[in-house]
């Protein structure tokens, strides 16, 4: 029998590149990546399309969506915002939130999944060992989940899976290496896309990962702190 479709939104980074393996191992896959104005688009968009080929997706989907560029409010998409230096210790919403980000990926996602005829999408949030954003909590996408179920036809029938949600991010790196994952191909850094800096909140989340996980990132850094 054919195996289900399912929709995945990939950033190109390791935890959407593990949901997407995760999901492989039932689904067909439909990657989708969203341009919104971020300050590692063309470098994010690279190790999306690598994603692409390495996982012989079913098809792939790249959208524009700048508005939230315009919006601004994040380290992410204003320049005259800096990006903070990593504190994995910290409390409180860090600089580099995009207010109500994933809302708008699930909306585009869901749209998406719809036409396709596919039964579910798939999202790499991480709310345990994450910065703590408010729109990778669990709860956030099952209420997103009767969001669909309401405004949808009723013949569609749309889950939102959420497979590494409560990982610490060296559990992400081993399953990861368990199931092939190629993370040469990954990008995860939030301000520079020739070498990742090393010191912004997701390099420092991620190095910490493979150093906890015991393991060498195959990636190029200015600089490789260790992470406690």
């Amino acid at each position: 029998m054919t195996m289900p479709l399912a929709v995945v939104l990939a950033s190109g980074g390791i935890d959407s590149a593990v949901t997407a393996a995760i999901a492989a191992q039932e689904y067909r896959l439909a990657l989708l990546h969203l341009n919104y104005g971020q300050r590692t688009m063309r470098r994010e968009r690279q190790a999306f399309q690598a994603l692409v080929a390495h996982f012989s997706a079913k098809t792939s989907l790249i959208v524009d969506v700048d508005h939230l560029a315009k919006i601004g409010g994040s380290s992410l998409t204003d320049s005259a915002i800096e990006v903070a230096a990593a504190d994995l210790d910290g409390e409180g919403i860090p600089t580099s939130y995009v207010p109500f980000r994933n809302a708008n990926l699930l909306a585009i996602a869901t749209s998406w999944a719809e036409t396709l005829n596919a039964t579910a999408i798939f999202v790499g949030a991480v709310d345990e060992d994450s910065s703590g954003y408010p729109d990778c909590r669990r709860g956030f996408y099952d209420a997103f989940e009767k969001v669909i179920d309401t405004g949808t036809r009723p013949s569609t029938r749309i889950k939102i899976d959420t497979p590494i949600i409560d990982s610490k991010k060296y559990e992400i790196v081993q399953q990861g290496q368990k199931l092939g994952v190629p993370f040469e191909l990954t990008w995860s850094c939030y301000q520079r896309e020739d070498l990742a800096c090393g010191v912004c909140d997701s390099c420092a989340y991620r190095l910490r990962g493979f150093q906890r996980a015991g393991l060498e990132d195959p990636i190029a850094y200015v600089e490789r702190p260790v992470y406690q």
